[in-house]
């Protein structure tokens, strides 16, 4: 079964055309996956997009620990569309595509970059265990500032929204690529 119907691009309400719009002229420039979803409301698309952007464009964070960050979450959802739309630019924005592999496959990877082994701690221990050990906080707190977790933890979330609407609406990846986590 398939959910919800197809967005026909042609009859949307005023309201889903103008966040249709803003999506599509926006840093993303295209509206697809959960986008298209959220669209069936269209203030929860406009909200929930606006801090995509945030989250995705504007934050503190480097593009390859932000990266990291919604692998991390894509993985923990085995949310097959937002790996399949994340893994390319992460490894674009520098991760390594052993440590990406490894996260895929739910291995434990191998980080050269200190950075990046402690942006993957305070994600898993957010995701797994729902709670963020002392020292993990207080590193990172340290290495990013106070501003930094909570973009961080910020990242996570709205990457959590994002897996939850990929999994709870079935979007599939796009026809024709495979399942990274099937």
């Amino acid at each position: 079964m398939q959910r919800p119907p197809t967005l026909d691009e042609t009859d949307l309400t005023p309201e889903q055309q103008a966040v249709f719009d803003a999506i599509r002229s926006g840093p993303r420039g295209i509206v697809e996956g959960p986008l298209r979803v959220w669209l069936q409301s269209p203030t929860l698309a406009d909200r929930a997009q606006a801090l995509g952007a945030f989250c995705r464009y504007g934050t503190r964070l480097p593009s390859r620990l932000s990266e990291l960050a919604i692998l991390v979450t894509g993985a923990y959802w085995q949310a097959g569309f937002e790996w399949h739309v994340h893994a390319p630019i992460a490894e674009k924005a520098g991760l390594s595509p052993a440590v990406i592999e490894a996260i895929r496959t739910g291995a434990e990877p191998r980080f050269e970059d200190d950075d990046e082994a402690l942006v993957y701690a305070f994600a898993r221990q957010l995701h797994v265990t729902k709670e963020v050990d002392d020292d993990t906080y207080a590193r990172a707190a340290q290495r990013f500032g106070t501003a930094g977790v909570v973009e961080l933890v910020g990242i996570l979330g709205y990457y959590t929204l994002i897996s939850m609407t990929i999994k709870a609406f079935h979007v599939p990846v796009p026809e024709g690529s495979p399942e990274p986590f099937g």
